[in-house]
């Protein structure tokens, strides 16, 4: 287990190390818009300088985030060299949906899996390692979902809970609303859809998690909320809903990540999710 704390560490977290190079989608250049898939010409370049020596150790290490981004000729570009890698390179490809990445890519590759840490086994990490309460490390754990990485980057980053709340706010502020409201955010998820595709489906799991607390309320079974710090709103919620309007909205939700998922029309896909919100939603 890396240590966190000495040069090597520290350079390999912040992207600076010669021998680890890390491949994404991500922002496009200046003026121009996000790339939403690894394309052919990111993959070549990885390859040519994978046959490169390293420059510090015994090995060079190549991490694809986002595996199931690779475009299908990206990803028939890479088949060989993880049939056949270089001695001296180890390739890492990182996905959190593996039935979404190619086959044929799958088949050369030997499967990790990384499951989340339990409650006591990160609150045990953040109280020590990162000195918080153990008030903060519970909620950190809530909202993580046994994600270590998750919780250290929201005490690094202040604008990760904030930005949490500001999405919370706005959706609370969707369901009180009217359709034209409703209609004005389904187009702005869509366009976010467009420009930063992990990002809006992050948005839509929010809205799933609040609505699986919605569930939890109605089932009794509070202790396991996600949003636990908001129990107060998620009880006013519950009280206007019927179980079987909750669970209905969490299908239409699951629905619409999976329309997403099959290049449906963004657009289309979320004004439909927001057709059919329980009126009742609207009268908290």
């Amino acid at each position: 287990m890396p240590c966190g704390s000495c040069t090597q560490c520290t350079r390999i977290a912040q992207g600076h190390h010669a021998d680890i190079r890390i491949l994404a989608p991500g922002q496009g250049e200046e003026g121009r818009s996000a790339r939403t898939v690894i394309g052919i010409n990111e993959i070549k370049e990885i390859l040519r300088r994978a046959n490169l020596n390293p420059y510090e150790g015994s090995c060079s290490v190549v991490i694809l985030d986002g595996a199931e981004s690779m475009s299908d000729e990206a990803a028939n570009a890479l088949l060989k060299t993880l049939e056949e890698p270089p001695p001296q390179v180890m390739f890492l490809l990182l996905t959190a949906n593996e039935s979404s990445v190619l086959t044929t890519v799958r088949s050369r590759c030997q499967t990790l899996t990384l499951v989340p840490l339990s409650k006591n086994q990160m609150e045990e990490r953040l109280v020590t390692d990162r000195q918080v309460t153990p008030e903060q490390a519970e909620q950190l754990f809530r909202l993580s979902r046994g994600c270590l990485g998750w919780a250290i980057s929201a005490l690094d980053d202040t604008q990760v809970l904030e930005q949490r709340q500001a999405d919370l706010e706005k959706m609370q502020e969707t369901l009180d609303a009217g359709l034209e409201t409703r209609f004005t955010y389904a187009n702005e998820v869509a366009s976010l859809f467009s420009s930063d595709r992990d990002a809006a489906k992050a948005l839509l799991a929010l809205w799933l998690r609040w609505w699986r607390d919605l569930l939890l309320i109605k089932e009794g079974a509070e202790e396991f909320l996600h949003n636990a710090d908001h129990a107060d709103s998620l009880r006013s919620q519950a009280s206007s809903l019927s179980t079987a309007q909750i669970v209905q909205f969490i299908k239409r939700l699951m629905q619409t990540l999976s329309n997403l998922d099959s290049n449906v029309s963004p657009r289309l896909a979320m004004e439909v999710l927001m057709l059919n919100l329980p009126i009742e939603a609207g009268q908290v």
